[in-house]
């Protein structure tokens, strides 16, 4: 099992991996729902850390509809990870319509790699999310972050072990919502994936 700690800065990341995290999402601003952390945050986390940082690309809270401007920033700082050596980014584009922005989203990708590229939480705000995950796996994305649509991955647990057999190891599934280090045995055993996000999961 892969336990990835949600943290806001360089001494929680620390704490984290002291607790036994085995890599974690590194965001600012969790109130907001997590935007990118600093340049000098994912420096120092680079450097200072054996566990693999992923990195937030999120240029604000709210939706994930992105103008063209807020687009070009989440290219710079895509950019400003990959001469870091990060090893993957997180970030998530819908439509006004619900759907997934295939067509940014291509782009980040393309711009982002060689990193690994997770799909956050944007996921359960899809209309359809077993069509997301197609259109996601065509796309190339490597992990997608859910809780199977509800607020907790305990509720999520239908839609997330039917994602997870449509998926048939052609993505990773990250179960989050409400995961901590007293539930996450009891999910491992009902939730069909390896991998687990949470802000209390160590």
């Amino acid at each position: 099992m892969i336990k990835e700690a949600c943290i806001e800065n360089f001494t929680q990341a620390l704490a984290a991996q002291q607790a036994g995290a085995d890599r974690v999402e590194l965001c600012e601003n969790l109130a907001e729902g997590g935007t990118t952390p600093s340049y000098g945050t994912i420096k120092a986390c680079m450097e200072e850390l054996s566990i693999p940082p992923f990195v937030m690309i999120r240029p604000r809270g709210g939706d994930f509809v992105y103008s063209a401007e807020e687009l070009n920033i989440m290219q710079t700082d895509i950019d400003c990870c990959k001469q870091l050596g990060v090893p993957a980014v997180v970030f998530g584009l819908l439509t006004k319509d619900g759907e997934i922005d295939t067509i940014n989203t291509r782009m980040l990708i393309e711009q982002a790699r060689p990193m690994q590229v997770t799909f956050h939480k944007a996921f359960d705000d899809l209309k359809d999310p077993l069509q997301g995950l197609e259109i996601l796996i065509e796309l190339g994305v490597d992990r997608i972050l859910t809780s199977g649509t509800k607020a907790t991955a305990a509720e999520g647990t239908k839609l997330l072990n039917q994602l997870a057999e449509k998926a048939a190891g052609r993505i990773i599934l990250v179960a989050a919502g409400k995961v901590t280090k007293d539930n996450v045995p009891e999910l491992s055993q009902t939730i069909n994936t390896k991998e687990f996000h949470g802000k209390k999961i160590v």
